[in-house]
């Protein structure tokens, strides 16, 4: 019987397929009047590239996602690494699986936004301009703030320096404090390792007016994209429980207090990096 192969012509939309995967994120923030351009659409493109790493490569093993809250403003505060911000992807893919999904707004360095072709979507898929002002913001919308109080010095440490913290910028706590909302704190290990970073050549990154600019076992010496692929790491994600400060607002400005709450966090995340590091039994 004589047949012949026809071309599927109608190509999936991937917003249409996103709906239909995940309604009720889709009915939360399909009508926001966002002030930071956050597009549901280029949310739903993209989700299934870093859906895949999150299941498939990285294998994401994620403990306590329930205790981030389901409604209101809450800082997610935890350590940054991997050369490329992969960590805020991961954090996001398990926002979504929740019985009640919500999106994580990431406080980004400036130098992302001027990335052309790159800065339209960082800010389409949820990431905001790092400021105080934009983060309170955020929090008077009752968002899910992402910070990283280690900067990019946190994904720019070289390999020999992985899951050793640099010192917290305290600026989240005195969000905390002005906002009354909760830390939650989340402690990540995996990512130092996706990018091992060799060097770091400073004299290059400041004449590109680069934050860092990283020599790694593929870049640059492999074409794109491949000197973009990470190593296929295990990955283990533990969230602590909301931390409710017991201060008023007043006392964001006692710098010694919110330093020392700054310094409590990061310290309760390098135990966790101990701990986790101890218990790993496979690097993959």
């Amino acid at each position: 019987m004589p047949w012949k192969i026809r071309p599927n012509l109608e190509k999936a939309d991937p917003a249409k397929t996103f709906a239909q995967r995940k309604p009720e994120f889709v009915a939360r923030y399909k009508d926001d009047q966002d002030p930071f351009d956050y597009s549901i659409d280029t949310f739903a493109r993209s989700e299934p590239f870093f859906k895949f790493f999150y299941e498939e490569y990285f294998r994401v093993q994620m403990e306590g996602i329930e205790n981030i809250p389901d409604e209101g403003a809450a800082i997610i505060v935890g350590n940054h690494s991997g050369v490329i911000p992969v960590d805020g992807a991961m954090m996001a893919i398990a926002l979504l699986n929740k019985p009640v999904p919500r999106r994580i707004r990431y406080l980004v360095t400036d130098w992302f936004f001027t990335l052309p072709g790159v800065k339209d979507w960082i800010a389409q898929t949820g990431q905001v301009r790092a400021s105080r002002q934009n983060a309170r913001i955020l929090l008077d919308r009752g968002e899910l703030v992402g910070i990283y109080p280690e900067g990019v010095k946190g994904i720019g440490k070289p390999f020999r320096e992985r899951y050793r913290l640099m010192d917290f910028n305290p600026g989240f706590v005195k969000l905390a404090l002005e906002k009354q909302c909760p830390i939650v704190i989340v402690s990540t290990l995996g990512g130092d390792e996706i990018y091992p970073e060799l060097y770091n050549m400073k004299p290059l990154a400041r004449l590109l007016k680069m934050p860092f600019f990283p020599i790694t076992p593929a870049f640059p010496w492999l074409p794109f994209p491949l000197f973009m692929t990470p190593m296929p790491v295990a990955w283990r994600v533990m969230v602590h429980e909301p931390l409710y400060l017991p201060y008023g607002p007043e006392m964001a400005k006692d710098r010694k207090l919110v330093l020392q709450i700054a310094r409590d966090v990061q310290y309760t995340i390098q135990r966790d990096l101990n701990r986790m590091l101890r218990e790993r039994k496979s690097l993959f």
